[in-house]
């Protein structure tokens, strides 16, 4: 006789069965699968930072045709976005990463230099020194810097004036010299470069590409990074100064409105510059150094439209890179030349 199933005892081996089929599925499925990875810590997109325009803060206002520079960080990494002012709102040029700034070229602020050169000086107070065609002349002489500038010029025989412009830079610190220079040319070609740099005798090459940089390997904290793809430059060397450097020509427009007397054979090219001085001492001379003396007294016709500075017999070297000007500071040997080719 068959025996008896139990009421619902089948059932039960079924669920049973189906329970262990299930883990071992699952159990599978797991064992197959990659182990969780550690959750990652977010962090937000780095803020930009406070964007600059002629030294004033300014909010970046991408409705407004002003140019606007973009590409770079500042010191701590983060993304630099600036803008030109309204004072020049396409012809700006970028002047510092680390500051996240712009300038016009020629506005007359402490340290710029332009034109038939114009110079403000660290008092604030506007002037013209002519200086002499050909020649070389200190516009700062300090301890540790000594910065000679050479002047091309123009003769009209219109107006029998000989006009001047800054066409080179000679700067010695340490036992180093570095060449800024603005080559010449017959005409003008914007989208051709115009800027000749060397440091210690050695030529400097750069990218044609906004924002390219080269830094010395001799001297780490020397740098020179391009504000454009052409013509002009920021040359920097931590702690003692900054300079932007543009090569520019005298169109015939400025030619006509100041009579500069300019023919189709040069077009004049010269620097316009500003510089930025951060380790002067209080005994500083030259040109533009002296007026950041805490006791520098402006002896010129502050009345007349635009002051002229004389003396420049005392002013004059006797080659680009000399420091034998009447009213010279420098010292090659000094402590402050030291500390600078400390790196070398």
């Amino acid at each position: 006789m068959l025996a008896m199933a139990r009421p619902g005892g089948v059932a039960q081996e079924v669920l049973v069965v189906c329970f262990f089929v299930a883990v071992v599925l699952a159990l599978g499925g797991v064992m197959g699968q990659e182990p969780p990875q550690s959750p990652t810590l977010w962090l937000p997109p780095p803020m930009p930072v406070q964007a600059y325009a002629d030294g004033r803060p300014i909010v970046v206002d991408r409705s407004k045709p002003n140019r606007i520079f973009s590409g770079c960080n500042d010191d701590f990494g983060n993304p630099c976005v600036t803008q030109c002012s309204d004072a020049c709102p396409q012809t700006c040029q970028f002047f510092s990463c680390s500051y996240c700034e712009t300038t016009c070229r020629c506005l007359s602020r402490p340290g710029t230099a332009c034109g038939d050169p114009s110079f403000t000086g660290g008092d604030g107070n506007t002037f013209y020194f002519h200086g002499r065609k050909d020649r070389d002349f200190c516009i700062v002489s300090d301890t540790d810097l000594h910065i000679n500038a050479h002047f091309i010029g123009n003769h009209n025989p219109a107006n029998k004036r000989t006009f001047t412009w800054i066409q080179a830079l000679g700067l010695s610190f340490g036992e180093h010299r570095l060449y800024i220079g603005a080559t010449g040319a017959v005409v003008w070609e914007e989208d051709e470069d115009h800027i000749e740099i060397s440091f210690d005798g050695e030529p400097i090459d750069i990218d044609t590409a906004n924002n390219a940089r080269w830094v010395s390997k001799v001297l780490p904290t020397l740098s020179v990074t391009r504000i454009d793809n052409f013509n002009s430059i920021n040359v920097e060397l931590a702690g003692v100064f900054r300079i932007s450097a543009s090569a520019v020509p005298i169109t015939d427009e400025e030619s006509k409105i100041h009579k500069y007397g300019k023919t189709d054979k040069d077009s004049l090219v010269h620097l316009d510059l500003h510089f930025k001085f951060l380790s002067l001492t209080d005994s500083v001379g030259g040109v533009l150094g002296q007026t950041y003396r805490p006791d520098y007294i402006n002896k010129m016709n502050v009345t007349a439209k635009m002051p002229i500075m004389g003396g420049a017999p005392k002013y004059l070297s006797s080659g680009l890179f000399s420091t034998d000007c009447a009213v010279s500071k420098f010292r090659r040997g000094g402590e402050a030349n030291k500390i600078i080719t400390s790196a070398s």
